[in-house]
């Protein structure tokens, strides 16, 4: 009997050169988070590398427990998991709260421990809650992940420090937009991998045309080291605070929300329908990867939503592939020199790119909200609401100044607040009582696949 197509193991080269696609195309998404904590923590050149590597090196780790997986762990799907894009504004929340800026990771990395290990708990039972996460609320917080993050590209867009008389001149901002440009002209005029590496070449040819304009500094690869591998514990021993721990928390529970949207639509993609028994494995092996992420200092990790569309465009859809992705990625992190690349790509470079990046994750949670039944009054007031909520630490930052640090770490990451907002109205409006209309349960492979479609 031949083997499912999810299964099956394809010839070394063609093995290899889709994984490197895959590779290719969630890249960009996985050296964003270490880029912009570690630029709020004001890290040197030497460690935002060494931290960039050890985010690649815990996702193909993470890669690896999701495609190949062992015991009840991993969903076996070709599913790709790296640095989720979730956690990046409560942690800079964090960076932000703390006094000694050398305490942040330390603190980080306890909370992504705690929290990985009690999702890793709550999997089974999780697995059984997805009706309580329709898409008016993974819409919603899928849609706050990208709009926070966007002012982080506008940030980058004007220069790489803040106090410089440069900052936000005209030069900076050109570069930001002729990347856009390429971006954008890769997209509407190429088809397949290149298509589907539009953000990476951008980079590449975005940091080409900077050269000219001395905003390029190639010193981070000549002092990095061909062969490294990611000490343990790198920047302090786990430090575990309460407030950090509660947000990432939330983070977690957002993150198993998108995933479970994710194996859903990828399981129809392949056509081998994720399961209850397959969403809790997928989930074990998504909060494993996170709890283990710190002791190679690396975030949390979750699922990658570009390469489910991937696997759709491409019609590949052995897991071995993706897994050997994971290899590529494992490998990229034991390379401090390939992963000083990223350091040489100018800041407004990365603000160009990161528009596109960004408020692609935006337009998927907006596509997920059109999914989202907003027809019924109820629904249109979790959004409004959830979205007011959500954007508060955006529009006005200084809002929650009056309340303690440790609470502003919750209340100042706005995915946290929205995410928090939208369940309990949703319970509000959709569950409790007689009055709530119906939802859709089979929501979460809906959801999934609108997010995969923005790819």
């Amino acid at each position: 009997m031949a083997a499912h197509p999810v299964d099956e193991k394809l010839p070394a080269l063609k093995m290899a050169t889709s994984g490197l696609q895959h590779v290719a195309a969630m890249y960009a998404g996985v050296v964003a988070p270490p880029l912009i904590v570690g630029a709020a923590i004001g890290l040197s050149a030497t460690d935002l590398t060494f931290l960039t590597g050890a985010c690649l090196f815990t996702a193909g780790l993470a890669t690896f427990l999701q495609t190949l997986g062992f015991w009840k762990i991993g969903a076996r799907l070709p599913f790709v998991n790296g640095v989720t894009f979730a956690g990046v504004a409560p942690m800079t929340a964090v960076v932000a709260s703390t006094d000694d800026k050398s305490d942040a990771l330390p603190i980080i990395f306890g909370a992504v421990i705690v929290a990985g290990l009690l999702g890793f708990l709550a999997a089974p039972f999780f697995s059984k809650a997805i009706r309580f996460f329709p898409p008016v609320v993974t819409g919603s917080v899928i849609t706050l992940i990208g709009v926070s993050l966007l002012p982080v590209a506008f940030g980058w867009a004007q220069g790489p420090d803040p106090a410089a008389d440069d900052y936000g001149s005209t030069t900076y901002l050109t570069l930001a937009g002729v990347t856009l440009l390429i971006v954008l002209l890769l997209r509407r005029f190429t088809r397949g991998f290149v298509k589907q590496i539009a953000v990476l070449l951008g980079l590449v040819l975005g940091t080409l045309v900077a050269i000219p304009f001395d905003a390029t500094d190639f010193s981070p690869v000549a002092h990095a080291d061909v062969v490294g591998f990611p000490t343990p514990f790198h920047f302090g021993a786990p430090q575990f605070q309460v407030a950090a721990i509660l947000s990432l928390c939330v983070v977690m529970v957002v993150s198993m929300t998108e995933s479970t949207a994710d194996m859903l639509a990828l399981g129809e993609i392949v056509e081998r329908p994720a399961d209850e028994k397959t969403i809790a494995a997928g989930l074990r092996a998504d909060t494993l990867g996170s709890a283990l992420s710190p002791l190679f200092n690396g975030f949390m990790c979750s699922a990658f939503a570009q390469n489910i569309g991937l696997v759709a465009m491409t019609r590949i859809r052995s897991r071995y592939v993706v897994a050997t992705g994971g290899g590529f990625l494992v490998l990229m992190g034991l390379c401090p020199m390939a992963a000083s690349l990223i350091a040489v790509v100018p800041r407004p470079v990365l603000g160009g790119a990161g528009v596109v990046l960004f408020g692609s994750v935006a337009a998927s949670g907006i596509q997920t909200l059109v999914r989202a039944g907003l027809d019924r009054d109820n629904n249109v007031l979790i959004v409004a609401v959830s979205l007011a909520v959500g954007i508060i630490p955006i529009t006005a930052p200084g809002f929650y100044h009056a309340f303690p640090e440790t609470a502003k770490i919750v209340l100042d990451s706005g995915i946290s607040t929205g995410c928090v907002t939208a369940v309990v109205l949703n319970l509000l409006f959709n569950h409790i009582g007689k009055g709530g209309e119906a939802q859709d349960v089979t929501h979460p492979m809906e959801a999934g696949q609108e997010i995969a479609s923005v790819y």
